[in-house]
């Protein structure tokens, strides 16, 4: 399969996080595209969220970012790994504290970003619950017995966080296949509470409404060619609409 050198590198990566943390490792999680499915060779990253006995030492950190760094990639286009502490998994708050994140942006002007003890951490609610609805353990204990439920009000006021912020960001033409396709897992979760990879929300977004020629934009940039352009009105169009049918409610209220 295309996505075994990811997994690979996913499997390196998660003994590298034994190899620095030790016994304070309570769980390694792959989750994401390369866990659930919808993997893209060079396009989609390797997501790995580690759960930890306490907090990291500096070393620790240090030494986690150069590993990040110079680990094999195999076919995906980069790395986003997170460490949480077990306390923070176990009981999550709407604005939970981070110990860290290394995102490794190989295909973005980005780079390579690095966030140490943050103290509150909005996004990462939405990182526990997918880890928890579709990772699995490469060491340690299973998602399940180590992350409890989030509630879905706070993934999709997040989510309408994002959706605002984007839709005042529509000439960013880099990031356009991404606030898009986004957009459509956001409002798939909000009515169905259902997480999935990019391209299964798009052709779920184009299911229910056909008229969304950005989605198939987006979709064709991230499945087949890079370069293709996706029309700025026609962003704007679905973050409006997914704005507005987010609005209405979830139809799905289980955490």
């Amino acid at each position: 399969m295309a996505d075994l050198s990811a997994r690979t590198a996913a499997e390196e990566l998660a003994q590298s996080v034994v190899d620095i943390i030790g016994a304070a490792v309570r769980s390694v999680i792959l989750h994401g595209s390369l866990a659930a499915g919808g993997f893209r060779p060079g396009r989609s990253d390797i997501d790995v969220l580690v759960v930890a006995d306490g907090a990291l030492s500096d070393p620790q950190i240090d030494a986690m970012v150069c590993r990040v760094g110079r680990t094999p990639l195999g076919t995906a286009a980069g790395i986003d790994l997170h460490v949480v502490t077990a306390d923070v998994a176990s009981v999550p708050t709407r604005t939970p504290p981070l110990e860290l994140h290394v995102g490794r942006y190989e295909r973005s002007s980005i780079g390579v970003e690095v966030e140490r003890g943050v103290i509150a951490a909005p996004d990462l609610p939405t990182e526990l619950s997918m880890a928890r609805a579709d990772g699995h353990a490469l060491r340690g204990t299973r998602p399940h017995d180590v992350i409890a439920p989030v509630p879905t009000a706070w993934i999709n006021e997040r989510g309408r966080h994002w959706l605002a912020t984007w839709r005042s960001r529509i000439g960013d033409a880099e990031h356009g296949a991404l606030m898009v396709l986004t957009a459509c897992r956001i409002w798939r979760f909000a009515l169905e509470g259902v997480h999935c990879a990019k391209g299964q929300a798009a052709r779920w977004a184009l299911d229910r409404d056909p008229s969304l020629s950005a989605v198939r934009q987006a979709l064709h940039q991230y499945e087949s060619d890079p370069a293709a352009p996706i029309d700025g009105d026609g962003i704007a169009h679905v973050l409006d609409s997914v704005l507005r049918e987010t609005s209405r409610g979830a139809v799905n209220t289980h955490s």
